[in-house]
Order: C-alpha cells, then structure tokens, then sequence
C-alpha cells in the first residue's frame, strides 16, 4: 500500500530492543512513500516504531490499545465504564482527535472500522474507531505510529496520523501464558498465545500462524462501603413523595432479610472473553512474481452493566419479578474478521501491487437481569436487541518506479462499504398498555403502565432497522527526491470521488534537510480529509414514550440525517470533514546511541461531526417527536502541540541500559459552531459545555513517558514513569466542573532467562496504585461512580506474570 514520506519520533518508548543489530532494523521505515530505503531519521514526518515482542515480553499490558497507551504519549486509550458499547470497545484517539480521525492499516492495507458509535458523552462522543483488540499481539512484528496528516496519501480517516501493524513473518514459533490480577482482588486476566511461522515453496516463501486467548475479568470501583442511597439527595429526589419512597425500600429490606449493600452498584471494567485467530503468508511464484495473504478472525464476549434500579423505581421495575430492584446487564457478541489477497510484481525495477481487502464488524447485543416494565409480570428478563453491523472492502492498486535519486508512485482505489442494523425482538424495544397491545400514536396515555423496552437499553426497532451503502474510488500520485540523505522533498496529491457526498483534491509537500552532519530540520504542509462514516449517517435508536405533558405517545431518541426530524429542524446531510495540516521539527544524533526529536504541529478541521445533546424543538411535534439527537458538521476545530523524544543506548555494569523520555502537549480549541440557525433551543441545551468538554479538556493536554530497561546477563528490569497531566471534567447539566490533577503511574517489571528459549517476566502496572481524584459529589451519581475514568483509568495496581517461550 502507499507508503508516505514519513520520519520516526519515538524508538518505541521504553524499550527499544538493547541489541545494535535489532535497533538498525527497526530503523527502516515502511509507512510512507514508497521509498523503503528512509531510516527513522532520515525522514520528514515523525513516526514511532514499536517492536511489540520487546515490548510486551516486559510489560504489564497484554492489548495493543493498552501497550501503546504506556509507549507513546500522543496516544490516548481510556476503559469506560457504564456507557454501553464503549465498555467493549475501547476509544483510541491520536494527537487529541477523535477515534475516526485516525487510520488503521494492517501490512499497509486499510483496515475496517467497528459498526459502533460511540454515543455515551464518552471521549471520541460521535465517532466510529477502530477496535485495535481484534488483532492479537502474539501476531504482531512492529507497530509504526505515523503522526502527521496523511490523507493525500491513504485518503479518509488520516487526519490525525496512521497507525500501521505489520505481521509476523519470521520463521520458528513463540508462545506465552500470562497471568494478571489486580490488587482488589478482582479484573483477573488470562492469556495463552500462540505464533508459528514455516517457510512456503522453495525460496522467500512463508506462512505465520497466530492464535490468542484472553479472558479479563469485571471490576468493581464504586463507592460501596459509604453509599447512601437512604440518604436525602438519592434517587427519591425523582419520586413524587420522598419518604413515601424511603419508606417502600426500608420495608422491602426488613421483609426479605436484606441489608443495604445489597443494592450497591456494578462499576467498574466490563468481563470480556476473547479468540482471535490470524495468519499471515506470501509465496514466491517466481522471481519477479509473488502472491500474499493475511487477514483474521476474532470474537469477543463482553458483560457491562447498565444503572441500578431501585425497589422504589416503580415505574422501571416490576416488584413481583424484581422485589429487591435490579441492575440490568449489557451482553455483548462481537464478529471481526478480515482477509486481504493480492499479488506483487517486480520488473526492471518498476513495482506493482494489486489486492483486495475485505472486513466485516457484527455487533450483538443481549440485555438480561431486565424487565419490560410496561408488559409487568409477563415480562422476560433477557431480550435480544439488535445488532449493527459494517462492511468494507478495499480494491488497491499501486504502481512504484525508484529513478537515480528519485521514487515515483502513483495508483487507484475503489472501496465498498455496507452498514446494516437489524431490529431486535419485540419486548426489547416495545412499549405496551395495560392490555398488552403495542403502543401506537392513538394509544391513550392513560393505557399505559411502566416504561417500555428493555431496561438500560431499549432493542433496535424494524423503524431503526436499515441497511445502506456506498462506494468511492481514488487516484494518487507521489514522488520523493532524496539527495546523499542530505535534502528529501515528498509531494503528493489525491483525489478522490464518493458516491454520497462528491469528491475531494488533497496535496501535501514535506520537506527534510540536513545543514549539518546528523542535525536536520523537517517540515511538512498539507490538506487533508474525512468522509462522513455510514454509521454516522445512518445511526438510529429512536422509540416510544410519554410526552412529557403525559396526554400523548411522542418518539424520543437518536434519530439520522434523512430523518424529517432532523430536515425539520434545518440539519443538512453529513459532509466530508477538511483539515489543514502543519508541521515542523528537528532531528538530531549528536552522538552515537543518542538521539533527539523534536515536532511540533497544527491541525485545523473545518465542518467537524458531532453528535448533539438532546433537543427539543415545537418544529418536531408535527411527526411525533418530542425530543431528539442528530449528526452535524456542526464545529471547527484547531488542535496545536508537540512532542520531544530523547533516546539513548548506554552499556553500563556489563549490561545496556535503554533510556528513554518523551513527552507530548496537545490543545484543541472550538473555533466556530455550525448548527441550523433557527433552533429554538439554546446552545446549552442542543451542544452544551459537557460537549465541549469532550473535544476540548477530558483528556490530558499533557503526558510524558520516562523508560529505564536494563538488561545484563539473564535479567532484565524495567522502570517506567507515566505522567498524566491535568483534566478537566464538565458533568453539565446535572453536576459541576471538576478539575483532575495530574498524576504518575509506575510500571516495574524483572524479567529472567531460564533457558535460550524460555522467559519468565513479573510485575506491575501502576504500582503504587494511584486513581484519579475521587469525584466531586455531583458529579458522581450521588456518591456512587467513584472515579471518572480518565487519565490512568480506574483498575487501580495490576500485577502479572508472564512466560515466554521460543522454538
């Protein structure tokens, strides 16, 4: 695939292999243009590079989105916790963006996104990501972390950077059995991972075979042990009369023998159970001529949990199937798999690539420990949902020629892509009257009895249900000049045509100049672009209720850009995101084993997707609507920062020492809002200050990494400092502005050499078990979230084990 002109920032932080042989092959640079002969240095964008098998034999972490969390601080990975599908798909954002502003390749072909958006006021609110967990680490060789624009080169999604994983091809195999725990006792995860890799036909040929397990356990960090949900400002500040209210729970305590940790709440990580099987091959069919594949298969099982209902939430509870009140559990079942197949040519020096990439994310959705309050005793307690699914399949031709000092490139592309939500059974989304019929627009309100749909999360209705697609198709070009590695000039320029949307022209022209012997300066300027995702376009979750006047039925909920809600209240279809991208940096090896890096850059996006908060308008009472929420091209950003790197090698006690420290500040600020200029709402109440919250401060501005790894004779130890700088927290409308202060997480680990061949490795994430501040009282759910889950995250200290075998 393309390869953009592209330099490396980070030696993977903390641990870049010890040994100069391994250092000088990490140096080259895949991700970029097609110029494969550019060292780290030798390039005019950064790029981290991660050996992920040194990497993780020393680590505490065991995913690809929680590893490069620890290694490279312009990356942000945060578990959720209580915000439906995000608790199964962790969001990943680069350089601050959003999730969908970043690309995934695999062996430098585009990779699918998930089907799920991300729609909980969590960070990425709004956007569809990738989920990096459906490929097992064991598969992996290295990681190359592009953090520049690149959608000149790769097309959509590229704003913010690349992320590119390269597969396993070495011969030989490695295994491991890790074993996690954290120090409450809880979170346990088990991993057994697999990875053989043989030679195919008589010369270069091979095929890698990977197989992982995991298993991680739930977490519970609420505040359990002071909750008061008797107390004067609970969940009776919703009911009509409060010690009314008090009294029914007190009573249902004496009369079942229960105490009141009985209704404390679920909190904290969800349960996920994981398979994942990939390979990875090519064959040689002469020696001009090969052909490859790679691709894979992954299914997770995840278990969150929904709010707690309580004996007197009588209206979401039915008392003779629940008399003690309830908390809803979200089961989910996640399908991915992907395959790519293509071939490679090779004459007199002129490269062709042709391949196809094919991939596929099902998300299903199951709600049990529920009810149906408005069928009541006839009410199951496990509904089956819905499900979102999205396709995407990639055509890709790329044509390369190297000339004397320069590389020429140029291709095409045509994509498919499908986004189907299927309807769920009836009583997950139905509300029913008191006679069991299903609620219609006539329906009389005083009919109607308990909330509809499965409680904590209502089921896709057939009005949801949809399936919708579109295709593109592309053309690039690119040439780079390099001098005697002294002068490096990269251009280049897409177009490309959508069939929802129309097309767009991107340019971009980088820059590398060495004035003097291992001193360069590098800079880059280009324009850049994302299509609005189908998901984002067609996403629904609309349903029956009240209005809140309580004299009719009304429909409430997410509702999609085609909908006449949304042309009611002036909502234009989505359109493609634009980005400017700058950037300028300096490289430096002033002696040997040591170098320095230093970027920094601007991003602009103009016509940025969000989601709204919730609306209300007289306009949308004419179809039935009372309230709603929409997708719009809605503000303007400009994100601004920099990263430092500093990286040295240093035999030291008979043994090397890699130190590393990087560090990154990222600010983005809403430059401008874009919503239909009649609403009848406020700004507060359509995009509020939690909105802006998401996008500009729930994030840390600031990280920055320390690595120490020793190795010397049989051992090995890592120390390795995290700093978490300051978050801002907005819990609009109903709690108040909290400010996190920053903090350090400590990662330790010592690792031994029983044999050539056989490893052992123990240690700790965050060992000092440090959380995030307690949360201020409003913002908590009267007392009971704990922690946000920002920064660090809430799992507190983790240690593990780890066996590591080769043969």
């Amino acid at each position: 695939m393309k390869k953009l002109s592209v330099s490396v920032l980070l030696l993977a932080i903390g641990f870049l292999s010890a040994q100069e042989k391994e250092q000088q092959i990490e140096d080259v640079v895949i991700v970029g243009n097609r110029n494969a002969k550019r060292t780290k240095l030798e390039t005019p964008v950064p790029v981290d590079i991660i050996n992920i098998e040194k990497i993780q034999q020393s680590s505490p972490q065991i995913t690809v989105q929680d590893l490069l969390n620890y290694v490279i601080p312009s990356f942000n990975s945060v578990r959720q916790s209580a915000s439906d599908g995000t608790e199964h798909i962790d969001p990943v954002t680069l350089r601050g963006m959003g999730p969908d502003q970043v690309l995934v390749l695999v062996n430098g072909k585009r990779r699918h996104t998930t089907s799920l958006v991300n729609y909980q006021n969590t960070v990425g609110n709004g956007s569809v990501g990738t989920d990096l967990s459906t490929i097992p680490v064991i598969a992996i060789d290295r990681i190359e972390v592009l953090r520049d624009g690149a959608a000149a080169q790769y097309g959509s999604d590229a704003i913010a950077g690349v992320i590119n994983i390269i597969l396993k091809k070495n011969l030989g195999g490695t295994a491991s059995l890790n074993y996690g725990i954290s120090g409450r006792n809880d979170g346990e995860t088990y991993q057994a991972a697999a990875n053989y890799g043989t030679s195919l036909g008589k010369k270069d040929g091979y095929i890698s075979l990977s197989l992982q397990l995991n298993q991680r356990g739930k977490t519970t960090r609420t505040q359990n042990h002071n909750l008061d949900i008797y107390g004067d400002n609970f969940a009776y500040d919703f009911a009509p009369d409060f010690n009314a209210a008090k009294a029914l729970d007190d009573q249902k305590i004496l009369a079942n023998g229960l105490t009141r940790d009985d209704f404390n709440f679920q909190i904290g990580d969800a349960k996920i159970k994981q398979a994942q099987l990939f390979f990875n091959s090519e064959y040689p069919l002469n020696d001009q001529f090969k052909i490859y594949s790679f691709g894979g298969f992954s299914i997770k099982e995840g278990q969150g949990y929904g709010f707690r209902r309580l004996p007197s939430e009588t209206s979401n509870n039915v008392y003779s199937i629940y008399p003690n009140g309830f908390q809803p559990t979200l089961g989910s079942k996640i399908y991915d798999i992907s395959y790519a197949i293509g071939a490679k040519y090779n004459k007199n020096d002129w490269f062709f690539d042709l391949s196809n990439t094919f991939g596929n994310n099902t998300f299903n959705y199951d709600v049990s420990n529920t009810v149906n309050a408005s069928l009541g005793a006839k009410s199951p307690t496990d509904f089956y949902a819905g499900a979102h699914s999205f396709l995407q399949n990639t055509i890709n031709l790329d044509v390369s020629k190297n000339i004397r000092n320069f590389n020429v490139a140029f291709g095409g592309e045509f994509r498919f892509e499908q986004y189907d939500i299927k309807a769920g059974d009836q009583a997950s989304y139905m509300r029913y009257d008191i006679f069991g019929n299903p609620v219609t627009a006539t329906t009389n309100p005083d009919n109607i009895s308990g909330a509809g749909g499965a409680q904590s999360f209502i089921g896709f209705s057939p009005q949801n249900a949809l399936s919708k697609s579109r295709h593109s198709t592309a053309v690039y070009a690119d040439v780079s000049y390099d001098l005697d590695k002294k002068l490096n000039v990269d251009l280049a320029g897409r177009f490309e045509n959508y069939s929802d949307f129309g097309s767009t022209l991107n340019g971009k022209l980088a820059v590398r100049y060495e004035f003097a012997k291992n001193y360069a300066i590098r800079a880059a300027v280009g324009t850049g672009f994302r299509a609005p995702s189908l998901q984002q376009q067609y996403f629904n979750n609309s349903y029956a209720d009240i209005s809140t006047t309580g004299n009719s039925i009304v429909t409430k909920g997410i509702f999609n850009n085609d909908s006449e809600a949304a042309k009611a209240l002036g909502f234009d279809k989505l359109k493609q995101e634009t980005s400017m991208n700058g950037s300028v940096g300096f490289t430096l090896k002033p002696i040997n084993k040591l170098s320095i890096t230093l970027d920094g850059y601007l991003i602009k996006v103009k016509d940025r997707i969000v989601i709204t908060s919730n609306i209300t308008d007289d306009r949308l009472a004419v179809y039935g609507v009372e309230s709603g929420r929409f997708f719009a091209n809605a503000v303007d950003t400009e994100t601004k920062g920099v990263d430092l790197v500093v990286a040295y090698d240093w035999k030291i006690g008979g043994g090397n020492l890699n130190i590393n420290i990087a560090g990154n500040y990222t600010e983005t600020k809403i430059t401008d809002f874009h919503f239909p200029a009649n609403l009848q709402t406020p700004q507060n109440e359509f995009f509020g200050p939690d909105q802006i919250n998401i996008i500009e401060s729930l994030s840390p501005k600031t990280k920055a990494s320390l690595g120490l790894n020793y190795g010397v004779g049989k051992f090995n130890f890592l120390v390795r400092n995290t700093y978490f700088g300051k978050v801002i927290r907005d819990g609009y409308p109903f709690g108040g502005v909290q400010e996190f202060n920053p903090k350090i997480v400590t990662d330790v680990s010592v690792g031994y050499d029983f044999t050539k061949n056989i490893n052992l490795t123990v240690g700790a994430n965050n060992v000092f078990d440090v959380f995030p501040d307690l949360q201020i009282y409003e913002n908590s759910y009267f007392g009971v979230f704990k922690y946000a889950p920002v920064q660090m995250g809430t799992l507190g200290n983790y240690f593990f084990g780890r066996l590591n075998f080769t043969f």
